[in-house]
């Protein structure tokens, strides 16, 4: 590598930036157990062989199918894991996005390197994204590598009935997985909102949790029916609608929209905050 780096300077601070995301023993450690899941339902469904949904209560669950395919053993704990564990580990890197950094006393020396506000949400914001990826790549192609080992693969029966080839089985929950990241990615604009509000880490990780599963729970009372479009996590088990042919778009649109939403909403919320921001750490 040569003495002077060439790369653009926003690339080399996104790099930085999800450099280190990735070196901090909480995130390593919350992929490692968002991994252990996917494997610990394969096991537990080889050993029981259960013949009906045990694991999930709404929305698309697949366990009774993994002993079929083990791709739906991926399928399946993304399912579950959307629910709560794939949403603390956004809220942990989002929360910690601005307020870590203030917390630490490095977000005045970012600052005056010098670097300008928006790109510095830029950045971390796009350091969240990545994370909400790779978090539901993790859980799926372990769910994936755990399924084919202990169930095998073949042909896919989709939910509507039709069967197609393991490779476009594949596509579909590459798919699926771009799709839980764009909702994913819209909780983790309100994180970062919350991030700019606090210099406690934690405090905005909770706040983050507590947002999340309050969209749940308003979403599973039968009085707020009008409300449950408008809740964050309203369409995200939409995703099932990916496993049908033809595949059901309008769910899965407007699962797209309401993320786009919330993330313009929050994401703008996060640029007027800190802008105006007095940053003393």
């Amino acid at each position: 590598m040569s003495a002077v780096d060439t790369r653009p300077a926003p690339f080399r601070f996104l790099l930085s930036e999800l450099s280190l995301i990735g070196r901090r023993r909480r995130n390593q450690a919350g992929l490692a157990v968002l991994a252990a899941v996917p494997i610990i339902i394969a096991i537990a469904v080889k050993v029981t062989n259960p013949g009906a949904d045990e694991f999930s209560e709404g929305g698309p669950s697949f366990v009774s199918s993994i002993t079929g395919n083990g791709l739906f053993v991926a399928l399946a704990t993304l399912a579950l894991e959307i629910q709560l564990f794939l949403p603390i580990a956004v809220a942990a890197v989002a929360g910690d996005s601005i307020a870590g950094e203030a917390n630490v006393g490095t977000l005045r020396y970012l600052l005056t390197v010098p670097v300008h506000r928006t790109r510095l949400l830029a950045v971390k914001y796009a350091g969240i994204v990545v994370g909400a990826f790779v978090a539901t790549v993790t859980v799926a192609g372990t769910g994936l590598l755990a399924g084919l080992l202990l169930f095998g693969g073949g042909d896919v029966t989709l939910l509507s009935g039709t069967t197609v080839g393991l490779g476009e089985g594949m596509l579909r929950l590459l798919a699926i997985c771009l799709y839980l990241t764009a909702c994913l990615a819209a909780l983790g604009a309100f994180g970062l909102f919350v991030s700019t509000l606090t210099e406690q880490p934690m405090g905005a990780t909770i706040s983050i949790v507590m947002f999340n599963m309050l969209s749940w729970i308003l979403g599973v009372i039968p009085q707020l029916d009008w409300l449950h479009p408008y809740l964050l996590t309203h369409w995200w088990n939409s995703f099932g609608d990916l496993l049908r042919d033809p595949v059901a778009w309008d769910p899965l649109r407007n699962g797209l929209l309401s993320a786009a939403a919330y993330t313009a909403i929050f994401l703008s919320a996060a640029w007027a905050r800190f802008g105006s921001r007095d940053v003393t750490s």
